[in-house]
């Protein structure tokens, strides 16, 4: 069956000076342009396409790859607004709509925001929505603390940063536990910290495990070694200097050089750490 919005498997039917055309079933024949067809592409041939709908609702074929496919969540610039919503650039030559209706704040021109795209059942078309809450899960199904997710950034709240977790659920990172720079849009690896009663999901950027904190005691040794035994990163340094260089928080870091001191691996000082 014909998947709108995403990538089918197509036989070639015929071939014309503008394009060939291609069986796509009870949907009839489908155009691939003739800028997209492949060197030595003839009927019989089966080819990989991407299948949408051109400015004038029309099946069209491309080889090209859509930043999105339908069911998937994206970071998009929004290049035009009209009367019926806003215009995405989703890396096809017609853009993707997110009507009125489907934009959880009114989006303005030039800037970017996460949408979920979908198929609309009424008008059988392609269409974004910044209203992730109506696709995606709130409450978790089968998560564990601790577990490695995948995350997409997509709201910045007073409580902190709303997130995509592995393109299926949605959680929250809170804004005292975060030590790095976020921006939407932005994909980073975290964890599940803990699922509420309500079983909502709240995340994490970093594991505080035994594991982890080995990792890093030996990361401030690698650090060491590499500048011959000694650095001017303290207790003292800045949260936004340690996270650039150790990738963990301030307080993270304070532990594993105090876990260092104690055996007597380094010295701590005001200039700084060294190795013994």
């Amino acid at each position: 069956m014909l998947k709108l919005g995403r990538h089918n498997l197509l036989r070639v039917v015929k071939e014309t000076s503008f394009g060939v055309y291609l069986d796509g079933a009870n949907y009839g024949e489908i155009l691939l342009p003739k800028r997209y067809v492949p060197q030595g592409c003839k009927a019989d041939s089966w080819l990989k396409v991407f299948i949408y709908l051109d400015s004038e609702d029309r099946l069209i074929a491309t080889t090209d790859a859509p930043l999105v496919k339908v069911g998937e969540c994206a970071c998009l610039k929004v290049v035009a607004l009209s009367r019926f919503g806003a215009f995405l650039d989703w890396g096809l030559p017609k853009d993707l709509l997110v009507p009125r209706r489907e934009q959880a704040h009114p989006m303005q021109e030039g800037q970017s925001y996460v949408v979920y795209v979908y198929v609309d059942e009424k008008t059988e078309t392609i269409a974004g929505s910044s209203r992730l809450e109506l696709f995606l899960n709130e409450f978790s199904t089968g998560y564990t603390p601790r577990q490695a997710v995948d995350l997409l950034i997509y709201e910045r709240t007073d409580m902190g940063f709303k997130a995509v977790i592995d393109g299926t659920h949605l959680g929250l990172l809170y804004a005292n536990e975060v030590f790095q720079p976020l921006r939407v849009g932005q994909r980073v690896q975290g964890y599940i910290k803990a699922i509420r009663p309500d079983r909502k999901i709240d995340l994490m950027l970093q594991l505080p495990s035994a594991v982890a904190h080995d990792e890093l005691t030996q990361k401030i040794l690698d650090h060491l070694q590499a500048r011959g035994g000694s650095s001017d990163f303290s207790d003292k340094s800045s949260p936004e200097a340690i996270y650039r260089e150790f990738q963990v928080s301030k307080a993270h870091f304070k532990r594993a050089i105090g876990l260092l001191f104690k055996q007597q691996r380094i010295l701590l000082s005001k200039e700084g750490i060294r190795l013994v």
